[in-house]
């Protein structure tokens, strides 16, 4: 079994930064991608940025182009959001998503358990 555990969500301004991190725990033989999600109230859930662990391409959604930046602890399976300049519409759940196969190489769609992050002044 695997689990995510997310940390770092709070309250901010808008323009302020935080930094969120998800770390994977449990039977873990790789991690083949790791991406950030986001759900707004009354909204779908979005995919905000995501990295190919074997080649490290990563992939933004428009929104945050130039603001969120998504980095890796491979070490640590962890996984970090960046999210500087932060706007009002950011405030959403966040989530941190990861396909992970463990030692009998069973893939895994593995979801944290979502961070709230609310942009205002």
């Amino acid at each position: 079994q695997v689990q995510l555990v997310e940390s770092g969500g709070g309250l901010v301004q808008p323009g302020g930064s935080l930094r969120l991190s998800c770390t994977a725990s449990g039977s873990i033989f790789s991690i083949n991608r790791m991406a950030w999600y986001r759900q707004a109230p009354g909204k779908q859930q979005r995919e905000l940025v995501a990295e190919n662990t074997r080649d490290g391409r990563t992939n933004h959604a428009d929104s945050v182009k130039g603001r969120f930046t998504i980095s890796r602890d491979i070490a640590k399976n962890a996984v970090y959001l960046q999210m500087n300049s932060l706007k009002p519409e950011d405030t959403a759940v966040y989530y941190c998503n990861a396909d992970v196969y463990d030692y009998a190489l069973s893939g895994h769609d593995s979801w944290g358990q979502g961070t709230q992050v609310t942009v205002s002044s």
